[in-house]
């Protein structure tokens, strides 16, 4: 097979998520590497794959010298220049979609800090603090723009694109912690959420049985758990 994917676990790995979503969505083979994380933030054993030391990491191995990607936008891009079905084929829907790929990639500290991915847990939230509460409504705002612009039923129109795989893991989020965003918002998260990639992930992540400390208190965090699928 060509392409090798370096992933953590599907229970918290947003970044790994986003090119193993938009991979199986596109029907595009690829080997699954999945590394499970060592307790703590640093993982210095993914060394051995990746050159920052952390996951996503995609290997090419019909390219010469066995090209190693590493960055879950930089692994998107590779991709496609290969495959063409990566990115909408219209230049405007692409452009808008790179450009909120991009934004997702460097944005919403909010959303990442107080709302970590764990697939398997529902969690009370609480009243969102104002970094969150902007979060949430930059990303109504941008997902009814894309919808309103492109016609739906995915963020640049009828197609899932890599701009649907980045956004897989917000859907993921909002699942948890029972967020629901305004407007065409929250229908488009429900179409994310039914997609056949985004389904298979989140089951997957919900059937591991390893559990990393570090991760299960980052998304609690003293707040209501209500519900472990897992169990």
């Amino acid at each position: 097979m060509a392409y090798s994917l370096y992933i953590g676990n599907k229970r918290y790995s947003s970044w790994s998520m986003r090119p193993w979503v938009l991979l199986t969505a596109l029907d595009i083979p690829f080997d699954e590497k999945l590394q499970l994380f060592a307790p703590g933030q640093s993982q210095p054993a993914f060394s051995a794959f990746s050159p920052t030391a952390k996951v996503p990491c995609l290997h090419d191995h019909a390219a010469p010298g066995d090209t190693v990607v590493w960055d879950s936008l930089a692994i998107v891009e590779y991709l496609a220049e290969r495959h063409p079905a990566v990115w909408p084929a219209a230049p405007a829907a692409r452009a808008w979609a790179r450009c909120a790929a991009a934004e997702m990639h460097s944005s919403f500290a909010g959303l990442r800090d107080e709302c970590s991915m764990n697939v398997a847990l529902r969690i009370e939230l609480g009243a969102p603090s104002a970094a969150l509460a902007r979060d949430l409504a930059r990303l109504s705002a941008l997902f009814n723009d894309g919808l309103a612009r492109f016609g739906g039923p995915f963020l640049a129109g009828a197609e899932f694109t890599a701009v649907d795989a980045f956004y897989a893991p917000v859907a993921s989020r909002c699942e948890t912690y029972g967020i629901e965003l305004e407007g065409l918002a929250r229908e488009y998260v429900k179409q994310l959420l039914g997609h056949r990639a985004v389904r298979a992930w989140i089951e997957q992540g919900i059937a591991e049985t390893e559990r990393e400390p570090y991760h299960e208190v980052d998304c609690v965090r003293g707040r209501k758990v209500l519900a472990d699928l897992a169990k």
